[in-house]
């Protein structure tokens, strides 16, 4: 078991941000003790340990995470299991298509400089790079903290977004994707998001909608267009939308309509390989399909993207909002 502890202070981005990270229970400052992060609030004193000099800021009591698995370098994977599935279905073409976050990502970026010259950005599930991120996270006068619960090359801090371990308002944008259908309460986690945000902070969220279970046990919730819009109901929508459209959506139900017949590794592989050889070519609808009224019906998966915002968006205001083509029974 490699547990190497370094004494530098932790935090790979720029020294101004050590001074916003906080304690995940009491959100009180750090001092560092022992190769140890310890709380100086008296009635907390908290302590968190550091794994190869990033800190793992889980609260155990309130948390479904161990530190012990942090700590054995336990790691949460959304790869399959076995070796021979992940080869053979990464020879056939994918059935995901993201359609809209590439240029989401600049509108986000556009907007994140003309508020601050040198913004600072929170990644929440950063150990991998989200699809579309890429020219976002290759922006020199951006600085990024990332985070997630599973280390990876990119990761700062590890910590659960139920308790983002950062001071209030210390940042300008925050980006969420592909995360919040993995937590067990979202809405905890967008009252986080919007804690540390600035005033007029920018979100960028992305959650799914028709998609199977997938990260297994660490998979809990879907949303619709409004479902999504209402999670963020203290924030003033700049966009919103399908993400990946229904095209995705029906090549995924077709896979696992099929992967629902077997169980072994090597069957599940096959299955995969032949439903995704039969499928793959569903998924360019979307181009065509991403903006029209019947998707929001029937994405694979919606975004958000707003601002903080002192204005609570009503439930009224909020179905006034629906742009699909189903009529009310009511």
């Amino acid at each position: 078991m490699n547990t190497e502890i370094k004494t530098d202070f932790p935090i790979k981005s720029a020294k101004s941000t050590q001074d916003i990270l906080r304690c995940p229970v009491c959100k009180s400052r750090f001092k560092l003790s022992k190769n140890q992060l310890r709380c100086t609030n008296n009635q907390c004193n908290n302590k968190f340990h550091l794994v190869n000099n990033i800190p793992i800021l889980i609260d155990e009591l309130s948390s479904v995470f161990s530190v012990n698995d942090f700590i054995d370098k336990v790691q949460i994977t959304l790869k399959p299991k076995s070796k021979l599935e992940r080869l053979m279905v990464n020879i056939v073409p994918g059935i995901n298509l993201n359609v809209k976050t590439k240029k989401n990502s600049q509108k986000f970026t556009e907007i994140l400089l003309q508020q601050n010259k040198n913004p600072l950005v929170l990644i929440i599930g950063g150990s991998v790079v989200g699809q579309g991120m890429e020219d976002l996270l290759s922006r020199s006068e951006i600085e990024f903290i990332e985070t997630d619960v599973t280390f990876g090359s990119r990761i700062s801090v590890i910590c659960d977004a139920h308790q983002i371990p950062f001071a209030e308002d210390s940042f300008d944008g925050v980006i969420v994707q592909a995360v919040l259908e993995h937590v067990i309460d979202p809405k905890r986690c967008v009252e986080e998001i919007y804690r540390v945000l600035k005033p007029n902070g920018l979100v960028y969220s992305e959650t799914p909608f028709i998609q199977q279970v997938h990260l297994g046990k660490y998979d809990f919730t879907r949303f619709t267009h409004l479902g999504h819009r209402r999670l963020f109901h203290n924030f003033e929508e700049i966009d919103s939308g399908a993400v990946c459209g229904p095209g995705m959506a029906l090549a995924w139900s077709y896979q696992y309509f099929l992967l629902s017949f077997v169980k072994k590794p090597i069957a599940r592989a096959l299955v995969k390989v032949f439903a995704r050889l039969t499928s793959f070519w569903l998924k360019y609808f979307d181009y065509y399909l991403i903006n029209q009224p019947g998707t929001f019906d029937s994405a694979s998966g919606y975004y958000f993207m707003g601002t903080k915002s002192e204005r609570i968006l009503s439930d009224r205001e909020l179905l006034k909002l629906y742009r699909g083509t189903q009529s009310s029974s009511f």
